[in-house]
């Protein structure tokens, strides 16, 4: 396994990978292991996250592998359907995947992604509009979503009724 830190505008990150896929980007996690060197799969995960802070992406390519179950697999994938700038409830999130009562999993789904920003669960918001439930902390959560709202110019924060 190869190790990065990086310094992010909301704070400090554990950027982790594996000779092909990017496992891991945590927001100060609990256990900070130290950095393993250079990999260019690091680097380059690094570089796009710079450009995303900066404004200059809406879109990551990078390869990706996070362990976690079928489900949570499926979730994560929605995700990553949910357009830059834009917010989708739990609920909305839930009839997406043709699964209308399975918005408790799929919020404690959203909730163990591991490959934050760049798997965006910080899209995912409540059926009210409420900026709920975000392991980074509601204030990182708000941050994204209002930094997305001004690179792309048609964000929200809150979903409208």
């Amino acid at each position: 396994m190869y190790i990065a830190r990086y310094l992010t505008p909301l704070g400090k990150v554990q950027i982790t990978a594996d000779d092909e896929f990017i496992t891991s980007v945590t927001i100060e996690p609990k256990t900070i292991h130290e950095p393993t060197g250079d990999h260019p799969l690091l680097q380059l995960a690094i570089k796009q996250l710079d450009e995303y802070f900066a404004g200059e992406r809406i879109d990551f390519d990078l390869p990706l592998q996070q362990a976690g179950t079928p489900f949570q697999q499926e979730v994560w994938q929605e995700l990553l359907r949910i357009s830059y700038g834009k917010t989708m409830s739990y609920a909305q999130l839930s009839k997406e995947m043709k699964n209308p009562l399975a918005i408790r999993a799929i919020a404690a789904a959203n909730g163990k992604n591991k490959l934050w920003i760049i798997v965006p669960c910080h899209r995912v918001i409540g059926s009210d509009g409420s900026l709920t439930g975000y392991a980074g902390g509601l204030w990182r959560k708000q941050w994204l979503l209002e930094h997305e709202a001004k690179v792309s110019g048609q964000g929200q924060t809150k979903l409208e009724f």
